[in-house]
């Protein structure tokens, strides 16, 4: 590939004497106009896609946020401080072999001898805490709120947007049902032709005069193997199977009012002070309860241990607080679990959840308060439902839609691709000139999944993680700086795209800088070099 070398700051370099940092002066230049960057012509390798979040858009033309970069050129062997950062999520496969020598340890806790040794209110929290004790499947919140009846002001707007989602993924079901069932004949109508378990596209082209159901399967392979990142029809029955399941579910538990996951939690969540629940168990309760496992990978798997993956951070420690349920979690749990995670030491909070409805969002806005305060940032996924957060709510936030902000350290991120160009921003990915502060790699990714299992997979809840890694290793490096300085120097320091791509789905391509405050993607490189200049008071913010 052709690459064009971009310009850079003109000023010279400077050797800075030390100001409140022990650590020699970063002597780098920063990334700046990337406008000149060619478009990356040829498809990503499979180890590419492995890492391409890590990867430097100048040099890799991959929009990732330099990290490998960074480590290079940067933090080579500089020591730094230990960051705890809380992953408020679902449980944490706190054993996989990628994590647990990152895992977050409570020294002021006994485990497993029943009492509150560090009088924190919780009881055993060796690792984190379980808001969700023993529960886990769970409904919307919109099904809780047509449960309190048609007094409830958001009851016709919730009732509506319920049937609406029941009848879309009634008949979704029914179509992957008919797909799964197609797709499995075909597969094994193949195996049986080939006489072999493994057959290739390419075999399968080549097959002359076939008889008429034997082209009717042709025809059915042809479609799913050609179109998809399907190496054969096994992968494809797996996807399709695990989607019938994700329908099920939503069917079953998120959608239907006659469900209550809450009761074998005990609690009152419509209770603010009945706090006498939960407990220490932090892990996954089911093998697909995984996203905490992934996020929690993004920010902080061991680095360079000749497993799986690279976390983001080098230097921190994973607090677990299992409080996202398999449906929409409780106001109550996250106003609890935020406070939880700034009480107990976490100097970062990584936020992969959020819904757009919410009966008791002050309690939420309390806790965010509270954690900017107490020097503590929150990163949050903005979302993917691909709307404008400047025109409809998602929670928790910390403003409303006129922009009174409730905190100076609640950083929101949206989602991109890999691909640099028009279609960087992902398809799915909320965004907002107001409401969503900057953007980084959220499709695809790959990280940690339980049971010392790997595997990529797409969201703003994966573009959240990578933001919160960067926000450690500045932390790391520069401990005296505060999370509002932090929450300002990823803001100012990615890198500007001025260049029209296509944000909302449903309109034609708009200037990237509208899609968010900044009109940036975060980037570790950049990061690391202002956050060097303001912990020597060179630069102000």
């Amino acid at each position: 590939m052709k690459l064009i070398k971009p310009s850079i700051f003109a000023a010279s370099l400077l050797v800075l004497a030390s100001c409140g940092s022990s650590t020699a002066p970063i002597l780098s230049t920063p990334i700046e106009n990337i406008d000149a960057t060619p478009l990356k012509e040829s498809a990503l390798t499979k180890e590419e896609m492995k890492s391409w979040g890590h990867k430097d858009l100048v040099t890799d033309t991959i929009p990732g946020m330099s990290v490998d970069k960074a480590y290079a050129e940067i933090v080579k062997g500089r020591k730094g401080k230990k960051v705890i950062v809380a992953v408020l999520d679902s449980g944490i496969d706190i054993d996989h072999e990628d994590l647990d020598g990152v895992i977050w340890t409570n020294s002021k806790e006994i485990a497993n001898n029943g009492k509150d040794d560090d009088k924190n209110g919780y009881i055993d929290d060796i690792h984190g805490w379980n808001f969700l004790g023993d529960s886990y499947n769970e409904n919307l919140e919109k099904v809780r709120i047509i449960k309190k009846g048609e007094s409830h002001p958001d009851y016709a707007a919730a009732k509506s947007e319920i049937e609406a989602d029941y009848n879309k993924y009634n008949a979704g079901k029914t179509r992957m049902d008919m797909i799964s069932s197609r797709v499995k004949q075909a597969n094994a109508a193949l195996k049986k032709h080939f006489k072999k378990d493994s057959y290739t596209l390419e075999e399968i082209k080549a097959i002359e005069a076939p008889d008429e159901s034997l082209s009717e399967h042709i025809f059915v392979a042809k479609s799913i193997l050609g179109g998809a990142n399907f190496e054969n029809l096994d992968e494809a029955e797996k996807e399709i199977d695990e989607n019938i399941t994700s329908i099920t579910e939503r069917l079953n538990y998120h959608l239907n009012a006659d469900f209550n996951g809450r009761t074998p939690v005990g609690d009152n969540p419509y209770d603010i002070t009945d706090t006498n629940y939960g407990n220490g168990n932090v892990k996954h309760t089911v093998k697909t309860e995984s996203h905490g496992t992934h996020v929690a990978g993004i920010i902080a798997a061991e680095r360079n241990n000749g497993k799986g993956m690279n976390g983001v951070a080098n230097n921190v420690e994973i607090m677990a607080v299992r409080m996202v349920p398999n449906g929409d979690e409780y106001d109550k749990d996250v106003a609890l679990a935020i406070r939880y995670a700034v009480d107990n030491g976490a100097r970062v909070i990584n936020a992969s959840f959020g819904k757009y409805f919410s009966q008791n969002n002050q309690w939420v806005r309390d806790a965010i308060a509270y954690a900017g305060k107490n020097n503590v940032l929150i990163v949050k996924a903005a979302g993917n439902e691909n709307i404008n957060l400047d025109t409809k709510a998602v929670f928790p936030n910390d403003q409303t839609l006129t922009g009174t902000e409730v905190s100076d350290t609640f950083l929101t991120v949206g989602s991109l691709q890999n691909k640099y160009g028009s279609q960087m921003v992902s398809g799915f990915s909320n965004y907002g000139n107001d409401n969503v502060d900057v953007f980084a790699p959220g499709s695809s990714i790959y990280s940690t999944f339980p049971e010392n299992e790997y595997k990529a997979i797409s969201g703003t809840s994966m573009a959240a993680p990578g933001v919160s890694g960067i926000a450690a290793l500045i932390m790391s490096q520069y401990p005296k700086l505060t999370a509002a300085q932090v929450k300002k120097i990823i803001m100012q320091s990615g890198l500007s795209v001025n260049r029209d791509v296509v944000v909302d789905q449903s309109k034609g391509a708009m200037p990237f800088s509208q899609a968010s405050k900044t009109g940036k993607i975060a980037n570790a490189y950049n990061a690391l070099i202002l956050a060097d200049k303001v912990s020597r008071g060179k630069v102000k913010l």
